[in-house]
């Protein structure tokens, strides 16, 4: 596929900053006494925190990062100086322009795309309107939570008529609920939360319902964020890192290929592409 990356409008930190960050935020952010730092958050009424107390890594703690634009000015530090909450709207970015343009590559019209750990659907409506050609999503999470939001949003955005939200385990039977096959499978900020035979599970799963030629998009997330310590202790956030090569490994025996992996510029997260072969 082609993803021409010079034309995103990717986030970034400047020298001086990634200093800082790396000599005096970071260090704080991982040893200061986690009690402490939770106690700054809740005198702050950080949303962003709130989210992850109750849900560490859901839909509303990624909601607040994507949109990156918090009242609170706990939420203006975590979100705007913070290394993953600007990573992730990269990530954003990068995702949904990759699969605009596998939409646009699509021999199918409209093209079909399931969204596994959909979330609200973020990426695939804003795929969808960076898309030129036609497209229709369904979408499907272990849980109906994140979907009024998603269906506001879509509403909102004029694709209420082109998203279908279905809670479901696509390792029960996903093809049973599919009114197509689909064209694109993405699955992005869900393998970091997941074990590897998680993933593995999935990836055969996904196998029997994606036909060959099909793409699969998915994400990898590194150590590079510099705080795995600060969302462990204070989010309770327990990110498993891989790296694209791993991850690759993980989806290849259920008959993934031809891998294609984009890094977006702060190093954390790298966009992987895969093809369904027979």
């Amino acid at each position: 596929m082609t993803l021409i990356t010079k034309n995103i409008h990717f986030e970034s930190f400047g020298p001086v900053k990634r200093l800082v960050k790396k000599l005096l935020v970071n260090p704080f952010a991982n040893f200061a006494p986690a009690g402490l730092l939770k106690k700054l958050l809740e005198m702050g009424d950080s949303d962003l925190a709130k989210a992850n107390w109750k849900d560490p890594g859901g839909w509303k703690s990624m909601v607040i990062s994507y949109d990156g634009n918090p009242e609170k000015l706990a939420d203006k530090i975590l979100v705007n100086a913070g290394t993953i909450p600007t990573a992730l709207r990269n990530r954003r970015r990068l995702g949904a322009h990759a699969i605009a343009s596998l939409i646009d590559e699509s021999d199918h019209h409209p093209a079909h795309i399931l969204c596994v750990g959909a979330g609200p659907g973020r990426i695939i409506m804003d795929a969808m309107l960076l898309a030129k050609n036609d497209s229709f999503a369904t979408l499907v999470d272990l849980t109906d939570e994140p979907f009024a939001h998603g269906l506001a949003r879509a509403k909102a955005e004029g694709l209420a008529d082109r998203v279908r939200f279905i809670q479901a385990d696509v390792r029960d039977g996903i093809e049973a609920v599919l009114d197509r096959k689909p064209d694109i499978t993405k699955m992005i900020g869900i393998c970091e939360y997941l074990t590897d035979a998680q993933i593995s599970e999935i990836a055969y799963a996904l196998a029997k319902v994606m036909p060959a030629g099909s793409s699969i998009v998915f994400n990898s997330i590194s150590k590079s964020h510099g705080t795995d310590r600060f969302f462990r202790r204070v989010f309770g956030l327990n990110i498993i890192h891989r790296s694209p090569k791993q991850l690759q490994d993980l989806l290849e025996p259920a008959g993934f290929t031809d891998f294609v992996s984009h890094r977006e510029p702060l190093g954390v997260y790298h966009i992987i592409i895969g093809r369904r072969v027979e």
